[in-house]
Order: structure tokens, then sequence, then C-alpha cells
């Protein structure tokens, strides 16, 4: 059977988009004990060690069976941070929430104006911004890219769970791709609710884990150079490691056990 393999961000520097023949019944594991063969052997698990794996947009395990043309989206830790609609290249809004991936300009004074109601108490809002320095370096500018179909699906999920979790009203994600200037918005959340605090916890909580948990990846270039972000790592539950390191997993955990 063959699958489709497509890496992100930093994974893109030591491996392309590639059709990849398989044994049936082959799993996850399996897949990436394949890719470091390919790669040269021992040295490229190290490249995949904290990864989490998409496999048709969806969050895979290492034991998950791939069926012939799946495709599997290599994630390595994320990073986060014109009229959105209107936007050809935007991502459709959910019928409840405001949920976009855009590379379009934001508009934030638009939105958050949009989303109030008058049984609203309270709005809080994030808004992240590309800042002229980081980490002691001049930036020029900043470049994100997602693995958008699946990033719209998590950001809709974190969405859904805000609502549910924290009691607000309404809740709006909107993500921006491609090239950013400095004093641009990257991203912008906002909550509406009729108590203050449920807003404030609602936006601290989607923010810190749309930036763990949602396929987006920045890359920052530099006045002397360019690199991809390090992200924040995965939570342990979505890693997913090469067969053989599974293997000398089990055997451990059993004599634990």
């Amino acid at each position: 059977m063959h699958v489709r393999v497509i890496p992100f961000g930093v994974l893109k520097d030591w491996l392309s988009a590639a059709t990849v023949e398989l044994p049936v019944g082959a799993t996850v594991a399996e897949l990436l004990e394949r890719l470091s063969a390919i790669r040269g052997g021992d040295g490229v698990c190290e490249g995949l060690r904290g990864i989490a794996v998409g496999v048709n947009a969806e969050f895979a395990t290492a034991g998950q069976v791939l069926h012939d043309g799946d495709e599997v989206g290599l994630l390595p830790p994320v990073s986060g941070g014109g009229a959105l609609p209107a936007d050809p290249d935007a991502g459709e809004a959910d019928s409840t929430d405001k949920v976009v991936l855009t590379r379009g300009p934001i508009d934030s004074p638009r939105l958050i104006a949009e989303i109030k109601r008058g049984e609203d108490g309270a709005v809080a809002i994030f808004d992240g911004i590309v800042r002229k320095h980081s980490r002691g370096r001049r930036t020029l500018h900043l470049d994100y890219e997602a693995y958008e179909e699946m990033a719209l699906r998590q950001m809709r999920q974190l969405a859904a769970q805000a609502r549910e979790r924290f009691g607000v009203r309404q809740v709006a994600v909107i993500h921006r791709l491609g090239r950013l200037e400095i004093g641009e918005t990257s991203v912008l959340v906002v909550v509406a609710s009729a108590h203050r605090a449920a807003a404030f916890d609602a936006c601290r909580w989607l923010i810190d884990t749309l930036k763990q948990t949602v396929p987006i990846w920045k890359k920052e270039t530099f006045a002397d150079g360019a690199v991809w972000a390090p992200g924040e790592p995965f939570p342990a539950d979505l890693t997913v490691k090469p067969a053989t390191q599974v293997a000398r997993a089990a055997p451990e955990a059993a004599h634990e056990a």
C-alpha cells in the first residue's frame, strides 16, 4: 500500500513530501521507522523525537494502522505565536464561533465589535503581534504555515470546548498565515461572556492550548539569518515514536510494573 507523507515546519529541512510504500497493516510507528531508514538511520530518529503525527488531519497514535491512500502529516512542536469572510484564501468560519485561517490582514477592531452582544458583560481579547526583537535578535519578518485542514479542525474543537468548559457565549479564533511584517496581528482570540472571570479564563486557556496543539509553525527571519521557531512540546499523549523506540519502551514499562 502507499501513503502520502507531508512534513511541516523544521522537518521540511530534511524531508520532502513523498509517497511511501508500506506493507499492508503497517502502523504509524513503523512508518516513522521506515522514514528514519530512508534518511540515514538512527540519526534521523532524533529529528523525529517529540513529534506528533496527523493521519487524514486527525491526531494519530503510534499503533494506529495505516491504509492505502492515507495522508500522514509529520508535525514538529508547534509555534503560534482584507475582510476575513471575503478573503478567497481564508478558511470558512464556523457557524457559531468565528474560526478562521487567513492570509489577509486581521481587522481586530471590527472583529471585536462584531462579537459583542447586549447580553455580554465582558469581552476578553488576546491580540498577538509581531515584535521587532526576539531572543536578542532584530526581527525582519515572520512566516507562518499550517497543516490547514487539521488546524481548522483543532481550532473549532478548542472553541467548542472553551464554551462548554467555561460557560462563555461565543469565541473567535483567527490566525494569520504567510508573510507578516512588524506590528501586524498574527493571532486574535476574542471571548464574549456574561462574566469577566469566565472570559479571562477561557481566553488564556484558548491561546495557551492553541500554541501547544494546533499545527501552525513560525519561521523567524532576523537581520543575521532565519530559523524555525522552537515550538512548545506536544502533550505526552500526542507524541509518537518510531517502532524501535516503542519496542524499547515496552520492556522498560513492563519491568517497572
